[in-house]
């Protein structure tokens, strides 16, 4: 019952170790190749990782089987049965793969110190764990010449990086500021004041109201828009309502349809700063003085 025991929990280690070290693999796997474009040697070495790592796993998983079966075979059979047992190839290869000293030679690296009846052995560190740890350094210099050495510096991955994620965010702010553009509306517009807004609010006044109120805003079939007197408001959300739904049984039509909210917000923005330029044939005041409210 109890070898049929002890089978079990090794048996029951397998995957679990296993099962960690592929999880390990994967995530080093992730870390390592992130932002790595069209760069093979680094997969290759990364796969050559992956192999290490299986091969590591598996000798720890068969050096445990083999330790709890050389244990049960000492409690059944004869002690003579088992030191010829372990005179094969396995253990000749068990202590080169792990570079251990046999047992009978193990009082040559017993450690002075001693605790509690417990004494050290002074054994080397295996030699599959030091090539892995050699490998790992020599990796590590490749991986850095790929980011960092042997590209220009333009041309670096983390700089394409940072290059796309700058056009992501600059695509990100067009698509809020287009959305909030949207919102706009006669109780909530505010006077645009970026020389960019106001030159297109320029451009749109040129191609839309220079008909009817001049070129420069003097006036003409419409309203003089550079004195103080409006017929229906001269604040900006006055300027903005009359632009998008426009004047019934006039000549204002409606822009509802064919501006955008920040666009007439844009050209409403401009028509302020029409005020006081006093341009020649400016047309006579029409409606009421119009003072900006406290």
């Amino acid at each position: 019952m109890k070898k049929l025991n002890l089978h079990k929990k090794v048996l029951f280690l397998l995957p679990l170790l296993m099962a960690g070290g592929n999880t390990m693999a994967a995530t080093k796997s992730d870390q390592l190749l992130a932002g790595v474009e069209n760069f093979d040697i680094l997969v290759l070495a990364m796969l050559f990782v992956l192999f290490l790592l299986f091969i590591a796993i598996m000798g720890i998983a068969f050096s445990l089987y083999y330790v709890v079966s050389l244990q049960l075979k000492k409690e059944e059979v004869p002690a003579e049965a088992v030191e010829e047992a372990e005179t094969g190839w396995w253990k000749w290869f068990w202590q080169k793969f792990n570079a251990a000293k046999p047992m009978e030679l193990e009082t040559d690296i017993l450690m002075d110190h001693e605790y509690d009846g417990i004494r050290e052995l002074d054994n080397q560190l295996p030699p599959w764990w030091k090539y892995m740890f050699y490998f790992t350094i020599v990796f590590a210099f490749c991986y850095l010449g790929v980011y960092h050495w042997w590209t220009d510096a333009d041309d670096a991955v983390s700089v394409r990086e940072y290059r796309a994620e700058m056009v992501a965010a600059e695509q990100a702010r067009d698509a809020y500021l287009a959305k909030m553009a949207s919102l706009i509306d006669e109780t909530n517009v505010e006077v645009a004041s970026e020389e960019a807004a106001l030159a297109e609010g320029q451009d749109i006044f040129t191609k839309n109201c220079r008909t009817c109120h001049g070129k420069v805003g003097e006036g003409g079939a419409g309203p003089n828009l550079t004195d103080e007197y409006w017929l229906h408001g001269g604040g900006i959300k006055d300027i903005f309502k009359t632009v998008k739904y426009g004047v019934p049984n006039t000549a204002m039509q409606s822009w509802e349809k064919k501006m955008t909210p920040q666009q007439i917000q844009r050209v409403a923005s401009f028509i302020l700063t029409l005020q006081g330029s006093n341009p020649e044939n400016g047309k006579a005041p029409q409606g009421e003085k119009w003072e900006a409210e406290q």
